[in-house]
Protein backbone atom coordinates (compact mmCIF):
# COMPACT_ATOMS: atom_id res chain seq x y z
CA UNK A 1 0.00 0.00 0.00
CA UNK A 2 1.30 3.53 -0.78
CA UNK A 3 0.75 5.99 2.38
CA UNK A 4 0.13 8.76 -0.24
CA UNK A 5 -2.89 7.05 -1.41
CA UNK A 6 -4.47 6.22 2.25
CA UNK A 7 -4.42 9.57 3.16
CA UNK A 8 -6.31 10.60 -0.50
CA UNK A 9 -9.10 8.46 0.99
CA UNK A 10 -12.38 9.92 -0.20
CA UNK A 11 -15.13 10.52 2.69
CA UNK A 12 -17.80 7.69 2.95
CA UNK A 13 -20.64 10.40 2.23
CA UNK A 14 -23.32 10.55 0.16
CA UNK A 15 -22.80 13.81 -1.24
CA UNK A 16 -19.19 12.25 -2.50
CA UNK A 17 -20.82 9.15 -3.99
CA UNK A 18 -22.92 11.45 -5.83
CA UNK A 19 -20.32 13.42 -7.15
CA UNK A 20 -18.31 10.18 -8.34
CA UNK A 21 -21.27 9.33 -10.13
CA UNK A 22 -21.34 12.44 -12.23
CA UNK A 23 -17.83 11.49 -13.03
CA UNK A 24 -19.04 8.38 -13.89
CA UNK A 25 -21.82 10.06 -16.12
CA UNK A 26 -18.48 11.82 -17.68
CA UNK A 27 -16.11 9.01 -18.75
CA UNK A 28 -18.80 7.19 -19.80
CA UNK A 29 -20.51 9.70 -22.51
CA UNK A 30 -16.51 10.23 -23.56
CA UNK A 31 -16.38 6.10 -23.54
CA UNK A 32 -19.40 5.75 -25.72
CA UNK A 33 -17.69 8.05 -27.87
CA UNK A 34 -14.26 6.94 -28.17
CA UNK A 35 -15.80 2.87 -28.11
CA UNK A 36 -17.36 4.12 -31.52
CA UNK A 37 -14.19 4.61 -33.01
CA UNK A 38 -12.57 1.71 -31.44
CA UNK A 39 -15.02 -1.15 -32.33
CA UNK A 40 -14.02 -0.57 -36.02
CA UNK A 41 -10.44 -0.84 -35.64
CA UNK A 42 -10.76 -4.22 -33.85
CA UNK A 43 -13.70 -5.63 -35.45
CA UNK A 44 -14.19 -8.87 -33.27
CA UNK A 45 -16.46 -7.89 -30.59
CA UNK A 46 -14.82 -10.87 -27.89
CA UNK A 47 -11.38 -9.76 -28.61
CA UNK A 48 -11.60 -6.32 -28.54
CA UNK A 49 -13.40 -6.94 -25.68
CA UNK A 50 -11.16 -9.26 -23.32
CA UNK A 51 -7.82 -7.18 -24.81
CA UNK A 52 -9.79 -3.65 -22.74
CA UNK A 53 -10.84 -5.37 -20.17
CA UNK A 54 -7.69 -7.22 -19.35
CA UNK A 55 -5.96 -3.97 -19.58
CA UNK A 56 -8.05 -2.27 -17.47
CA UNK A 57 -8.46 -5.36 -14.83
CA UNK A 58 -4.43 -4.87 -14.31
CA UNK A 59 -4.68 -1.04 -13.91
CA UNK A 60 -7.48 -1.85 -11.01
CA UNK A 61 -5.95 -5.06 -9.50
CA UNK A 62 -2.71 -2.38 -9.36
CA UNK A 63 -4.56 0.43 -7.44
CA UNK A 64 -6.33 -1.90 -5.40
CA UNK A 65 -3.02 -3.35 -4.00
CA UNK A 66 -1.48 0.81 -3.17
CA UNK A 67 -4.38 1.86 -1.95
CA UNK A 68 -5.61 -0.69 0.39
CA UNK A 69 -3.62 -2.06 3.44
CA UNK A 70 -2.76 -5.56 3.36
CA UNK A 71 -4.67 -6.17 5.99
CA UNK A 72 -8.04 -5.38 4.73
CA UNK A 73 -7.84 -7.94 1.87
CA UNK A 74 -7.12 -10.62 4.22
CA UNK A 75 -9.80 -9.89 6.46
CA UNK A 76 -12.15 -10.01 3.48
CA UNK A 77 -14.45 -13.19 3.94
CA UNK A 78 -14.73 -16.33 2.04
CA UNK A 79 -18.35 -15.83 1.87
CA UNK A 80 -17.64 -12.13 0.09
CA UNK A 81 -14.53 -13.88 -1.81
CA UNK A 82 -17.42 -15.97 -3.49
CA UNK A 83 -19.56 -12.90 -4.49
CA UNK A 84 -16.44 -11.08 -5.64
CA UNK A 85 -16.65 -14.21 -8.26
CA UNK A 86 -20.02 -13.86 -9.06
CA UNK A 87 -19.73 -10.55 -9.49
CA UNK A 88 -16.76 -11.02 -12.28
CA UNK A 89 -19.28 -13.30 -14.31
CA UNK A 90 -22.47 -11.72 -13.62
CA UNK A 91 -20.91 -8.19 -14.52
CA UNK A 92 -17.23 -8.84 -15.83
CA UNK A 93 -17.43 -10.66 -18.40
CA UNK A 94 -20.95 -12.15 -19.77
CA UNK A 95 -23.04 -9.15 -20.55
CA UNK A 96 -19.76 -7.36 -21.83
CA UNK A 97 -20.23 -10.18 -25.16
CA UNK A 98 -23.68 -10.42 -25.05
CA UNK A 99 -23.85 -6.74 -25.51
CA UNK A 100 -20.54 -6.20 -28.00
CA UNK A 101 -22.19 -9.23 -29.86
CA UNK A 102 -25.62 -7.75 -30.09
CA UNK A 103 -23.97 -4.25 -31.20
CA UNK A 104 -22.97 -5.66 -34.02
CA UNK A 105 -26.34 -6.89 -35.23
CA UNK A 106 -28.44 -4.50 -33.59
CA UNK A 107 -29.88 -1.05 -35.06
CA UNK A 108 -27.92 1.93 -33.48
CA UNK A 109 -31.37 3.58 -31.77
CA UNK A 110 -32.46 0.36 -30.53
CA UNK A 111 -29.16 -0.62 -28.67
CA UNK A 112 -28.57 2.39 -27.05
CA UNK A 113 -32.33 3.00 -25.44
CA UNK A 114 -31.83 -0.39 -24.36
CA UNK A 115 -28.25 -0.20 -22.50
CA UNK A 116 -29.54 3.28 -21.24
CA UNK A 117 -32.78 1.41 -19.51
CA UNK A 118 -30.65 0.21 -16.93
CA UNK A 119 -31.72 2.76 -14.41
CA UNK A 120 -35.61 1.02 -14.76
CA UNK A 121 -34.30 -1.99 -13.79
CA UNK A 122 -31.83 -1.17 -10.96
CA UNK A 123 -34.51 1.12 -9.19
CA UNK A 124 -36.87 -1.78 -9.49
CA UNK A 125 -34.56 -4.27 -8.02
CA UNK A 126 -33.16 -1.91 -5.38
CA UNK A 127 -36.60 -1.19 -3.53
CA UNK A 128 -37.05 -5.01 -2.68
CA UNK A 129 -33.66 -6.26 -2.14
CA UNK A 130 -31.69 -2.87 -0.94
CA UNK A 131 -34.37 -1.86 0.56
CA UNK A 132 -34.11 2.00 -0.79
CA UNK A 133 -37.26 4.27 -0.91
CA UNK A 134 -38.40 6.04 -3.77
CA UNK A 135 -40.26 9.13 -3.02
CA UNK A 136 -43.05 10.94 -5.21
CA UNK A 137 -40.34 13.48 -6.21
CA UNK A 138 -38.41 10.46 -7.12
CA UNK A 139 -40.90 8.35 -9.34
CA UNK A 140 -41.51 11.83 -11.13
CA UNK A 141 -37.61 12.31 -11.76
CA UNK A 142 -37.20 8.85 -12.74
CA UNK A 143 -40.03 9.41 -15.46
CA UNK A 144 -38.40 12.19 -16.25
CA UNK A 145 -35.80 10.80 -17.31
CA UNK A 146 -36.85 8.01 -19.40
CA UNK A 147 -39.08 10.42 -21.18
CA UNK A 148 -35.88 12.39 -21.81
CA UNK A 149 -34.22 9.31 -23.27
CA UNK A 150 -37.24 8.71 -25.35
CA UNK A 151 -37.20 11.91 -26.76
CA UNK A 152 -33.56 11.04 -28.05
CA UNK A 153 -34.98 7.63 -29.93
CA UNK A 154 -34.67 7.93 -34.25
CA UNK A 155 -38.49 6.15 -34.44
CA UNK A 156 -37.00 5.31 -38.25
CA UNK A 157 -34.29 3.03 -36.87
CA UNK A 158 -35.88 0.96 -33.94
CA UNK A 159 -36.26 -2.92 -34.25
CA UNK A 160 -36.27 -6.04 -32.48
CA UNK A 161 -34.03 -8.75 -33.38
CA UNK A 162 -31.70 -11.35 -31.70
CA UNK A 163 -29.39 -8.55 -31.45
CA UNK A 164 -31.86 -6.43 -29.66
CA UNK A 165 -32.53 -9.52 -27.29
CA UNK A 166 -28.98 -9.71 -26.27
CA UNK A 167 -28.45 -6.04 -25.38
CA UNK A 168 -31.50 -6.09 -22.95
CA UNK A 169 -30.09 -9.69 -21.49
CA UNK A 170 -26.54 -8.07 -20.88
CA UNK A 171 -28.63 -4.76 -19.10
CA UNK A 172 -30.44 -6.81 -17.14
CA UNK A 173 -27.64 -8.68 -15.77
CA UNK A 174 -25.47 -5.39 -15.16
CA UNK A 175 -28.70 -4.69 -13.05
CA UNK A 176 -28.58 -7.58 -11.06
CA UNK A 177 -24.47 -7.32 -10.61
CA UNK A 178 -25.42 -3.44 -9.22
CA UNK A 179 -27.58 -5.10 -6.44
CA UNK A 180 -24.86 -7.79 -6.18
CA UNK A 181 -22.07 -5.10 -5.53
CA UNK A 182 -23.97 -3.13 -3.28
CA UNK A 183 -24.77 -5.14 -1.04
CA UNK A 184 -20.65 -6.45 -1.14
CA UNK A 185 -19.24 -3.25 -1.04
CA UNK A 186 -20.89 -2.70 2.92
CA UNK A 187 -17.97 -4.97 3.75
CA UNK A 188 -15.09 -4.71 0.77
CA UNK A 189 -13.46 -2.09 -0.29
CA UNK A 190 -14.58 -0.41 -3.50
CA UNK A 191 -11.32 -0.84 -5.43
CA UNK A 192 -11.10 -4.56 -4.63
CA UNK A 193 -14.39 -5.02 -5.98
CA UNK A 194 -13.60 -3.28 -9.48
CA UNK A 195 -10.48 -5.29 -9.67
CA UNK A 196 -12.28 -8.37 -8.90
CA UNK A 197 -14.96 -7.57 -11.78
CA UNK A 198 -12.39 -7.35 -14.23
CA UNK A 199 -10.03 -9.49 -12.89
CA UNK A 200 -12.49 -12.21 -12.70
CA UNK A 201 -14.20 -11.41 -15.64
CA UNK A 202 -10.97 -11.79 -17.70
CA UNK A 203 -10.73 -15.44 -16.86
CA UNK A 204 -14.63 -16.07 -18.29
CA UNK A 205 -13.70 -13.99 -21.69
CA UNK A 206 -10.34 -15.71 -22.06
CA UNK A 207 -11.69 -19.22 -21.45
CA UNK A 208 -14.19 -17.56 -24.52
CA UNK A 209 -11.64 -17.12 -26.73
CA UNK A 210 -10.29 -20.28 -26.02
CA UNK A 211 -13.16 -22.23 -26.85
CA UNK A 212 -13.81 -20.47 -30.01
CA UNK A 213 -10.42 -20.55 -31.56
CA UNK A 214 -9.59 -17.07 -31.27
CA UNK A 215 -7.23 -16.87 -28.94
CA UNK A 216 -4.45 -16.88 -31.71
CA UNK A 217 -5.56 -13.57 -32.83
CA UNK A 218 -3.83 -11.98 -29.82
CA UNK A 219 -0.84 -12.27 -31.99
CA UNK A 220 -2.33 -10.55 -34.90
CA UNK A 221 -3.08 -7.23 -33.05
CA UNK A 222 -1.48 -4.38 -34.67
CA UNK A 223 -0.19 -1.08 -33.13
CA UNK A 224 -2.78 0.80 -34.26
CA UNK A 225 -5.00 -1.45 -33.07
CA UNK A 226 -3.34 -1.65 -29.26
CA UNK A 227 -3.31 2.01 -29.21
CA UNK A 228 -7.02 1.86 -29.32
CA UNK A 229 -7.33 -1.18 -26.42
CA UNK A 230 -4.88 1.49 -24.48
CA UNK A 231 -7.05 4.27 -24.69
CA UNK A 232 -10.21 2.24 -23.96
CA UNK A 233 -9.04 0.25 -21.62
CA UNK A 234 -7.68 3.46 -19.15
CA UNK A 235 -11.24 4.60 -19.91
CA UNK A 236 -12.37 1.39 -18.76
CA UNK A 237 -10.63 1.33 -15.48
CA UNK A 238 -11.85 4.80 -14.75
CA UNK A 239 -15.31 4.07 -15.04
CA UNK A 240 -15.54 0.95 -12.56
CA UNK A 241 -12.88 2.73 -10.46
CA UNK A 242 -15.49 5.62 -9.80
CA UNK A 243 -18.88 3.55 -10.52
CA UNK A 244 -18.49 1.29 -7.44
CA UNK A 245 -16.53 4.53 -5.03
CA UNK A 246 -19.68 6.39 -6.08
CA UNK A 247 -22.00 2.98 -5.64
CA UNK A 248 -20.65 2.08 -2.40
CA UNK A 249 -21.26 5.75 -0.45
CA UNK A 250 -25.04 6.71 -2.26
CA UNK A 251 -28.25 4.82 -3.31
CA UNK A 252 -27.50 2.57 -6.14
CA UNK A 253 -30.86 4.10 -7.78
CA UNK A 254 -29.98 7.42 -7.96
CA UNK A 255 -26.36 6.66 -8.99
CA UNK A 256 -27.35 4.65 -11.80
CA UNK A 257 -29.88 7.40 -12.90
CA UNK A 258 -27.17 10.09 -12.90
CA UNK A 259 -25.39 7.18 -15.07
CA UNK A 260 -27.34 8.27 -17.91
CA UNK A 261 -26.34 11.66 -17.65
CA UNK A 262 -23.65 10.15 -20.21
CA UNK A 263 -25.87 10.45 -23.26
CA UNK A 264 -25.94 14.63 -23.02
CA UNK A 265 -21.95 14.46 -22.58
CA UNK A 266 -21.68 12.03 -25.93
CA UNK A 267 -24.16 14.44 -27.59
CA UNK A 268 -22.01 17.10 -26.48
CA UNK A 269 -18.59 15.49 -27.93
CA UNK A 270 -20.04 14.87 -31.20
CA UNK A 271 -21.55 17.95 -31.98
CA UNK A 272 -17.90 19.76 -31.20
CA UNK A 273 -16.75 16.33 -33.67
CA UNK A 274 -19.31 17.45 -36.10
CA UNK A 275 -19.94 21.10 -36.23
CA UNK A 276 -23.51 20.36 -36.10
CA UNK A 277 -26.16 20.66 -32.95
CA UNK A 278 -28.38 17.89 -32.47
CA UNK A 279 -32.32 18.36 -33.78
CA UNK A 280 -34.52 20.00 -31.42
CA UNK A 281 -36.50 17.34 -30.34
CA UNK A 282 -33.43 15.64 -28.82
CA UNK A 283 -32.11 18.82 -27.37
CA UNK A 284 -35.23 19.10 -25.52
CA UNK A 285 -34.62 15.40 -24.40
CA UNK A 286 -30.93 16.28 -23.10
CA UNK A 287 -32.39 19.01 -21.38
CA UNK A 288 -34.74 16.82 -19.64
CA UNK A 289 -32.31 14.19 -18.55
CA UNK A 290 -29.62 16.95 -17.16
CA UNK A 291 -32.92 18.80 -14.91
CA UNK A 292 -33.93 14.91 -14.14
CA UNK A 293 -30.25 13.82 -13.31
CA UNK A 294 -29.61 17.25 -11.77
CA UNK A 295 -33.38 16.56 -9.16
CA UNK A 296 -32.12 13.00 -7.52
CA UNK A 297 -28.99 14.20 -7.46
CA UNK A 298 -29.95 17.11 -4.62
CA UNK A 299 -32.70 14.57 -3.65
CA UNK A 300 -29.70 12.05 -2.73
CA UNK A 301 -27.89 15.03 -0.82
CA UNK A 302 -30.42 16.65 1.00
CA UNK A 303 -31.04 13.26 3.34
CA UNK A 304 -28.61 11.90 5.35
CA UNK A 305 -24.90 12.61 4.54
CA UNK A 306 -23.63 9.38 5.95
CA UNK A 307 -23.54 6.37 3.57
CA UNK A 308 -25.07 3.39 4.99
CA UNK A 309 -22.53 1.29 3.44
CA UNK A 310 -19.51 3.16 5.15
CA UNK A 311 -17.83 0.32 7.09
Amino acid sequence: MIPALARLRIPETVRWGIALAFVTALVSGISIFVNGFAVKQVPDAALFTTLKNGLAALLLVTLAGAAIRPAEIRGIRPRSWGWLVVIGVVGGSLPFLLFFGGLAMASAPSAAFIHKTLFVWVALLAVPFLGERLGRLQLVALAVLGGGQAMLLSPAGISWGLGETMIAAATVLWAIETILAKRVLRDVPAPVVGAARLGFGLVVLAGFLALTGKLGALALVSAEQWRWVLLTGLLLSGYVASWYAALRRAPASAVTAILVLGAPVTALIQAISSGGLPVPPALLGHALLLAAGGTLAWLSVRRPRRAPVAS
